[in-house]
């Protein structure tokens, strides 16, 4: 049974108590809200700010949506060919039967692996009629039943298979899976509303073909899918060329820092700040780290103006503030809790573990409104 709660106007959000952490680095702010800032990465007009907190969960259960794409343990595919699961006795096939007719803005997903799955929102799965991203963080138990799992599409104008077959894989090509860029995945977060997906994903395409030769810019500007668009050879490149140095020197402060536990990170594109990820460990960030610095690179691309440079004040600035005055939760008993806060100015999105053994917050995720 799925649970709705709806809390207005007090500022509920469970977040794991941490400790500061002992011995700062240069440019850390110290934090009052459990959390540290260390000194900014920038790379043109994106700027990210490494969040390190002093304790860390144990995720090595968890498992990712590329991870069990790749493997063959998750299976998503469209309504209409989904098929109920039956398990027999453990080991046996799964009886599948179809259930209903394909829809835009719902999938199906069966985890048959035995490890918990974990679904960020923004992530992209390609094929079926229509690439579609992921609305929501949620978690699927193991050996799971089907579910419904809400999408939004973003490739408008294509309703038929591709290559003649309703499954789905992760996107990104050779950069091994995609998350949307924070103004496609927040609208699809927060808005939640098709119309603006769409409309984002027009701007997303047409200001990186803007950002392209012309042959590319050709390419872009043939295709409705945002995969395909951040597939183009010319758009890989010019989002690796903001996004590899930011990666490289994080992957450089986790190395460092692995005892201080690198979280997450706080985001900002041309001064601004516009979005905050954080993780239960650094484990578990490290899996994501890839596909999140692309997304935020690809923001920094087609947001083309020149601003001012954050500092590190506004960041921790962000990152305290995680209170708002109304917040929406979504529970299934024993499995995760969602929770929505919306600010002033922002929504926090925290994905808190019900699991045996867990009850802490997987993934928070922070994005000026």
């Amino acid at each position: 049974m799925r649970l709705i709660i709806v809390v207005a106007g007090i500022a509920l959000l469970v977040v794991a108590a941490v400790v500061v952490p002992c011995l700062l680095q240069a440019g850390e702010v110290p934090p009052s809200s459990g959390y540290s800032l260390l000194s900014p990465i920038r790379s043109g007009n994106l700027t990210v700010f490494p969040v390190v907190a002093s304790k860390s969960y144990d995720t090595a259960e968890f498992l990712t949506l590329d991870e069990g794409l790749r493997s063959g343990d998750v299976v998503v595919t469209e309504a209409g060919q989904a098929r109920g699961l039956i398990r027999r006795r453990p080991g046996d096939p799964a009886i599948l039967h179809p259930i209903r007719d394909a829809e835009v803005n719902r999938l199906v997903l069966v985890n048959n692996s035995k490890r918990p799955l974990l679904l960020l929102a923004g992530e992209i799965v390609t094929g079926g009629k229509q690439d579609r991203v992921i609305a929501k963080d949620r978690i699927v138990p193991a050996e799971s039943d089907p579910i419904d799992l809400g999408v939004f599409c973003v490739e408008p104008g294509r309703w038929v298979p591709t290559n003649g077959g309703y499954g789905f894989g992760s996107a990104g090509g050779t950069i091994g899976g995609l998350v949307a860029a924070p103004g496609v995945r927040g609208s699809a977060m927060a808005a939640k509303n098709q119309q603006q997906v769409w409309d984002n994903v027009g701007k997303s395409k047409q200001a990186l073909a803007m950002a392209v030769p012309a042959p590319a810019a050709a390419e872009v500007n043939s295709t409705t899918s945002y995969a395909r668009v951040m597939d183009n050879k010319e758009v890989q490149q010019k989002v690796d060329s903001v996004a590899e140095p930011v990666q490289r020197n994080y992957e450089s402060v986790i190395r460092q820092l692995r005892d201080k536990n690198a979280v997450g990170v706080v985001v900002a594109v041309n001064g601004e700040i516009v979005w905050a990820d954080i993780f239960a460990s650094t484990q578990l960030l490290q899996k994501y780290w890839p596909k999140l610095v692309r997304s935020y690179a690809t923001e920094a691309v087609v947001t083309r103006a020149k601003g001012g440079e954050a500092s590190s004040k506004d960041a921790q600035k962000f990152l305290q503030n995680l209170q708002g005055r109304h917040e929406t939760a979504e529970t299934e008993p024993g499995i995760y809790r969602q929770s929505e806060i919306t600010g002033d100015g922002f929504k926090v999105f925290e994905l808190t573990s019900l699991l045996p053994k867990t009850g802490f917050a997987v993934h928070v995720a922070k994005m000026a409104d």
